[in-house]
C-alpha cells in the first residue's frame, strides 16, 4: 500500500486526462470556433474573412433580434411562473395523500416526448382550423399574431415541463425531515402557515436547482418553436436560439449566426452566474 500510494498520486492528472480531453474536443474547440467565426463573415463556402466586431455592431441594428430577445425573456419569466410553479403546487397537493403517485403520473408522460414530437402533437391543436378553435368555437389565431402564440407556445412547454419539476420538488419534499413538521403541527400550524414558514424555507436548495435548470432551459428554447412556427409569421415568435440557427444555417450568414450564438452563450452564463451567487449568498 505504502509503494502504490505515490505511484496513484504521480500519475493522477493521466487519471483524468482523457475525460479532459473529451470534453476540450466536444465543448471548448467548438465554443472558440465560433466565437472566431463571430469576427468574420463567413457563407459556408469561401475562407472566413476577417470583420472585427462588426457583426456584433449589427446585433444592436437588428429588429429581427429585438423581438427573439423580448420573446426570451417571455419564455424566461414564463417558465417561472408556469412549469415551475405549478410543478411545485402538484407536488404540495399530491404529496402525503393516498396514491398521490399515480396523480401525477398524467404530469410525467409528457415528459418522455422530445420538443419536436411534443410540437407535431400540438400543431393541429393550435392551428387556425385545429381542434382548440372547433372545441372552444372561437376563431383564433393561436400561433398567428404575437405575443399570443408565444404565449400558445409557452403552455405546451409547460405541458412538457411540468412533470420532471414536479418529480424535483417531490424528491425536495421527501428529503425533508419529519421533526420540524411535527413540532410546527404541535404549535398548530397547518395549511399554508405550515407550507409557508417550514416546508418552503427547508426546500430552498432544491429550489434553487429547479429554478437554475428552468432558467437554463428557457434560455435555450429552440424545438418547440422551430416546428410548431418556424419563428413566424415573419420572425415575430422567434427565440434568441431560433434566430441564431436561422442567419446560420437559413441564411447561411455563418459570421452572424456565430455573433448571435457567442451573444447567447454569454447571456446564459452571465444569467446562471448571477442567479447561482445570489442564492450561495
Amino acid at each position: 500500500m505504502s509503494t502504490r500510494a505515490p505511484m496513484l498520486g504521480r500519475f493522477r492528472h493521466g487519471y483524468v486526462a482523457p475525460a479532459a480531453v473529451l470534453v476540450a474536443g466536444l465543448l471548448y474547440a467548438p465554443f472558440l470556433w465560433t466565437a472566431y467565426l463571430s469576427l468574420t463573415r463567413y457563407d459556408g463556402l469561401e475562407s472566413p474573412a476577417w470583420v472585427g466586431v462588426h457583426n456584433f455592431a449589427k446585433l444592436f441594428d437588428d429588429p429581427a433580434l429585438l423581438t427573439s430577445t423580448r420573446n426570451t425573456l417571455i419564455w424566461v419569466a414564463g417558465t417561472m411562473v408556469l412549469p415551475v410553479g405549478l410543478g411545485l403546487l402538484v407536488a404540495v397537493l399530491s404529496y402525503d395523500i393516498r396514491g398521490g403517485a399515480w396523480y401525477r403520473v398524467p404530469f410525467m408522460l409528457p415528459y418522455a416526448l422530445s420538443g419536436a414530437g411534443l410540437a407535431m402533437v400540438w400543431s393541429p391543436v393550435l392551428s387556425h382550423d385545429g381542434i382548440a378553435n372547433r372545441l372552444l368555437g372561437v376563431d383564433t389565431a393561436f400561433l398567428q399574431v404575437a405575443p399570443h402564440n408565444t404565449l400558445a407556445m409557452l403552455l405546451v412547454w409547460t405541458w412538457q415541463q411540468l412533470g420532471v419539476n414536479t418529480l424535483l420538488f417531490v424528491v425536495g419534499l421527501q428529503s425533508i425531515p419529519k421533526e420540524p413538521i411535527e413540532a410546527a403541527r404541535l404549535d398548530g400550524a397547518s395549511g399554508w402557515r405550515l407550507f409557508r414558514h417550514v416546508i418552503w424555507p427547508l426546500m430552498r436548495p432544491l429550489t434553487a436547482v429547479v429554478v437554475g435548470l428552468a432558467l437554463v432551459a428557457s434560455l435555450k428554447t429552440f424545438d418547440i418553436v422551430w416546428v410548431l412556427t418556424a419563428g413566424g409569421p415573419g420572425r415575430n415568435s422567434e427565440t434568441l436560439a431560433v434566430t441564431m440557427y436561422r442567419d446560420t444555417f437559413v441564411a447561411s450568414d455563418y459570421g452572424y449566426g456565430s455573433a448571435v450564438a457567442v451573444m447567447l452563450t454569454v447571456v446564459t452564463g452571465l444569467a446562471s452566474y448571477l442567479y447561482l451567487r445570489r442564492q450561495v449568498r
